[in-house]
């Protein structure tokens, strides 16, 4: 194993997300411990915080519908974009995509990708870089839980909403502070069970919208 997957299997549980029983994860059963642990990892190797050892409500959304609805995704060649475990591009490479990438910054989450798309047979090709800015190459980029920080959501919007024009572009919400209000068209709801340590409740109400480009407004002329 690498040094990557050497931690992930050291702090995480091989388990299953609630509403995706049927794709096996390494997981974090707790948050603290598992925050704890990356914080000596940060400061040799600079990466982020561990979101990718949870299995957040908008990956866990996409997963769902892609599982129920295969023909959606069949033949399609697909990205999941900013992927943290990478339970919705398992899904689609499950449901028959005729190819599955998966897009994270983060050499932990990029690593924990490629183990637990192993765990399920999955064929996941997993890219640790920011695609912000690459030509698009995919009939569908799935998004799950995005927009959760300012910073984030200004760097990546810009380049889905042109990608938009190009593809489908799907995001997945459980009411983020940072989500955009308009330019979306809302097609499925899922109710996400959840804990209250993660999110402070146990239940989240996640929709699953395209991104509709017409509906939003084009910059300026010189803008």
């Amino acid at each position: 194993m690498t040094g990557a997957a050497t931690f992930i299997a050291a702090h995480t549980a091989i388990t299953t997300a609630a509403l995706v029983p049927e794709i096996t994860l390494h997981l974090a059963t707790e948050i603290t411990p598992i925050w704890q642990a990356s914080e000596d990892w940060l400061r040799a190797h600079g990466t982020e915080p561990p979101f990718w050892a949870f299995a957040w409500p908008g990956g866990q959304a996409l997963a769902r519908h892609i599982l129920d609805h295969p023909a959606e995704v069949a033949g399609r060649r697909v990205l999941d974009f900013a992927a943290g475990c990478g339970v919705a591009a398992i899904a689609a490479a499950r449901a028959g995509a005729a190819f599955v990438e998966a897009a994270e910054i983060d050499p932990l989450a990029a690593a924990a990708i490629k183990l637990n798309a192993a765990a399920n047979g999955a064929e996941v090709r997993v890219l640790a870089e920011d695609l912000v800015g690459t030509v698009c190459r995919w009939d569908l980029i799935l998004c799950g839980d995005v927009c959760y920080e300012a910073p984030m959501t200004r760097h990546i919007l810009p380049w889905l909403h042109a990608m938009a024009w190009q593809t489908e572009v799907w995001i997945a919400d459980p009411g983020r502070a940072y989500l955009p209000d308009r330019g979306l068209a809302p097609f499925a709801h899922y109710a996400v069970p959840t804990t209250t340590e993660l999110e402070e409740r146990t239940e989240r109400l996640v929709t699953i919208a395209r991104i509709d480009p017409s509906a939003i407004r084009a910059p300026a002329p010189g803008r």
